[in-house]
């Protein structure tokens, strides 16, 4: 059994339902018209000579071709290469060095030079055969490449395999109570983890639908929550926040929304009671890239009275919890978290070395500081690489951004670390805000919160934050203004 198995299957018994909703055209994929582009893809790659193991890589914003492309190149064993359109082009040409794929793809807005195949999908235009020959795949082979966000370092190709991307589909399906009837949008990039598996496959699995947006639009998302009855949507703080900025936000008839998963950061209380007194809930998840997007989930239950936590592992995902001195950490203490399970990647793409660094035995080490309270709810601290060291005590951003955001005048707000001569380290914080406030009032409000050496050093008023590709927060970029500013 191959892991694509799973749409053919949903496409024999679901032909008529709709698939896909391409937003920017229009058009309404059925499951029965979405295999017949897939097959005719797998047709010409085939035809082409594409063999298993051989990459494709695509520069494009959100569009059927993400998945058509990925389905067909699935059905061949080749690895589909979905390519950051953000990087820049110095960038992307060294990606697609390290890569060598036998197609480079690109849409309009990314045309590239680059010595191989390419296809211009302006131009392009599919051949009406669609008989292929489907090659026999494990698994565990590779199927797609997702380069990480790059906040921490250079980007690291991850290698996902079948058994990854399944584990990941049935183990949200049935985390998140997801049905066939379910509706949803994906405006996450597809160079993103959560493009794909946060909701787009495991709903694919069941014979869901999905509106595929370009991109994040305030206005545009709420008018396509009431226009196509969505039922389920997924975004980080920022996206509901600026959403609830909105002016028809008021307007908008959120009945069929069944709830709201928020991930990538903790969501604030305001939110979470804001949505509410909209009749929409809220729930958390939590993962990464190279275990998946959903490990850890907490349900509307517990929005408010587990406030900041991602919840308890999933029931496919097996957690350690581990102090500096490599012992196992107990209820409050602080440890880096570890994870375990069928939705481990195989690894980064000619990377070995660096990804055997990053496992523990069968467990990967995920770099996030975590610790666990007495009914098992699990919370993130900070990251292992973003602590910082301030007059010789540990400081973890994640504690003094949630901190910060109690303070009425701060809205959104992100910590990194500067140097001091007087305490080695020190916290910058950037925030964003109605109205300027001063250190010394911030200061105050946080007397009765946090210990003085956690208290910022620097404070700055942001209009809007530089944001990754996942929508999150991207703390190399604001550390280097920090530092510039130093």
């Amino acid at each position: 059994m191959s892991w694509i198995d799973f749409f053919n299957k949903v496409s024999l018994n679901e032909p008529g339902k709709t698939a896909i909703v391409d937003q920017s055209t229009g058009i309404r994929w059925s499951y029965r018209k979405l295999r017949l582009e897939v097959d005719r893809w797998a047709c010409f790659f085939q035809g082409t000579g594409i063999v298993k193991g051989d990459r494709v890589a695509l520069l494009a914003k959100n569009r059927l071709e993400h998945i058509s492309i990925f389905f067909a190149l699935a059905h061949l064993g080749a690895i589909f290469v979905p390519l950051n359109w953000r990087l820049s082009k110095d960038e992307l040409q060294e990606i697609l060095k390290r890569i060598d794929p036998e197609f480079f793809i690109y849409d309009e807005d990314h045309e590239l030079k680059f010595d191989k195949k390419q296809i211009d999908l302006r131009i392009w235009s599919l051949p009406s055969a669609y008989k292929f020959r489907s090659v026999h795949t494990s698994k565990r082979d590779p199927l797609l490449m997702l380069f990480t966000s790059g906040s921490t370092g250079n980007p690291k190709g991850v290698l996902f395999h079948g058994e990854m991307l399944e584990a990941n589909q049935w183990a949200t399906v049935k985390e998140w109570g997801l049905r066939k009837e379910d509706v949803s949008i994906v405006e996450t990039p597809f160079f993103h983890t959560g493009g794909y598996n946060v909701l787009l496959l495991p709903l694919l699995l069941i014979g869901g639908t999905l509106i595929l947006s370009k991109g994040f639009d305030q206005k545009g998302t709420l008018e396509l929550i009431e226009k196509e009855k969505v039922s389920i949507y997924f975004g980080v703080p920022t996206m509901f926040q600026r959403l609830s900025e909105c002016p028809i936000f008021l307007k908008i008839n959120f009945k069929k929304v069944r709830f709201l998963i928020s991930g990538g950061a903790p969501c604030p209380e305001n939110l979470i009671n804001l949505y509410q007194s909209r009749g929409v809930s809220f729930r958390q998840g939590f993962g990464m890239t190279e275990v998946g997007p959903n490990c850890f989930s907490l349900g509307e239950k517990y929005a408010i009275s587990k406030m900041g936590s991602i919840g308890k592992p999933m029931k496919h995902t097996r957690v350690m919890v581990l102090k500096k001195n490599g012992e196992y950490a107990k209820v409050d203490e602080v440890g880096e978290l570890l994870l375990a399970g069928p939705h481990v990647c195989l690894g980064y793409y000619k990377q070995e070395n660096l990804f055997s660094d990053s496992k523990k035995g069968e467990f990967f080490k995920t770099g996030d500081l975590v610790k666990f309270d007495k009914d098992g709810f699990f919370y993130v601290v900070g990251r292992s690489k973003e602590m910082y060291i301030s007059g010789g005590e540990n400081v973890y951003p994640g504690e003094v951004e949630k901190a910060l955001k109690e303070i009425p005048l701060i809205d959104e707000v992100a910590v990194v670390s500067v140097p001091s001569s007087e305490w080695g380290e020190v916290g910058y914080a950037f925030y964003r805000g109605e109205k300027e406030v001063d250190l010394i009032t911030v200061r105050k409000w946080l007397n009765n919160s946090l210990c003085r050496f956690k208290h910022p050093g620097y404070l700055k008023m942001v209009k809007e934050f530089p944001l990754l590709g996942s929508g999150k927060i991207d703390k190399h970029s604001l550390r280097s203004q920090a530092l510039e500013g130093l």
